[in-house]
């Protein structure tokens, strides 16, 4: 009622009907576009919003619209539809996974991975998740685990369709494959969100993706970090428990584009275009500070 009377013209409903009645992730139940409308037409019938301010409001929304041309636009070219996910965008999505990833630690070379490498581990909750590639504003608003996308691939699929056919890839960290693995790739990461959802006072890694780390560490093999986040983490307790680490950032659906680049197609371009904190004192923490001290500066990144 305040909102509308002070002048706000257009509101933002996020949910459909579909989640009316449902109780939301505060406790509460959720309102949709629907109960918008009766509450709307209700404050209008007792006279608390005036229809003229209804008007008022519809008049600059349709005007604008008109500004735009938007009711004299075609309906969509339907022949435009192949075109979404055709393999010229994937190739183009591939090689935007290439450059944007920004290589953290390489100790003694260990990165690029040999093809013809015999036996490999992949593991961890994003190793064979499109879900956590992809993050929130997938298909949902907040995005969700798993298959999202057809015809993605997977990192876990995309480093089978590398390596020589003689090369076994397991995707268990069990004992068993670990004593026979000649390296070990941890994907870890975030869960998928959106806005406020994603507000965190704590950067570190899940519990889980610490205790696979740890894990792989007292295997005495090679490991490899992969980390899936749209913002840097907390890196300090598993760092020097890696050989090499990976900053995947979301690549989205063409997981190819990591393991071109893991086992030595392209070389490493990315550059951090932010500073890596160290801790969560040092938030924020920006190039320029007085004291500056972060765990990878501005414009980091190892190559080949």
């Amino acid at each position: 009622e305040k909102s509308i009377n002070a002048g706000l013209d257009m509101i933002m409903i996020p949910n459909g009907p579909t989640e009316q009645g449902k109780i939301g992730d505060n406790g509460q139940v959720q309102n949709t576009y629907l109960d918008f409308i009766t509450y709307l037409k209700e404050l209008v019938n007792e006279g608390k919003v005036s229809q003229p301010r209804i008007d008022d409001a519809v008049r600059r929304i349709l005007t604008s619209k008109f500004n735009l041309d938007l009711f004299n636009k075609t309906k969509t070219d339907i022949n435009l539809t192949a075109k979404v996910g055709s393999t010229e965008h994937r190739e183009i999505a591939r090689k935007c996974v290439q450059q944007s990833l920004v290589l953290l630690k390489n100790e003694n070379k260990t990165l690029p991975i040999s093809k013809d490498i015999k036996n490999i581990v992949v593991a961890g909750r994003g190793a064979n998740d499109l879900g956590m590639q992809c993050g929130g504003w997938t298909i949902s608003w907040q995005g969700s685990h798993g298959e999202i996308i057809k015809g993605g691939t997977t990192i876990l699929t995309a480093i089978k369709n590398t390596v020589s056919k003689n090369t076994n890839v397991t995707n268990s960290l069990d004992e068993n494959s670990m004593k026979n693995s000649d390296l070990i790739i941890i994907v870890v990461g975030e869960d998928p969100y959106a806005e406020g959802v994603g507000d965190r006072k704590d950067l570190n890694l899940s519990i889980e993706d610490l205790n696979m780390i740890k894990k792989a560490k007292n295997s005495s093999k090679p490991i490899v970090v992969i980390l899936l986040s749209g913002r840097p983490m907390l890196l300090n307790n598993i760092l020097e428990d890696c050989n090499a680490v990976v900053a995947a950032w979301l690549p989205g659906t063409e997981g190819q584009g990591i393991a071109d680049v893991l086992f030595g197609d392209f070389s490493f371009t990315g550059k951090l275009s932010q500073t890596w904190p160290k801790s969560m004192d040092q938030i924020p923490i920006n190039v320029g500070d007085v004291e500056y001290n972060p765990l990878f500066p501005f414009g980091y990144g190892l190559s080949y």
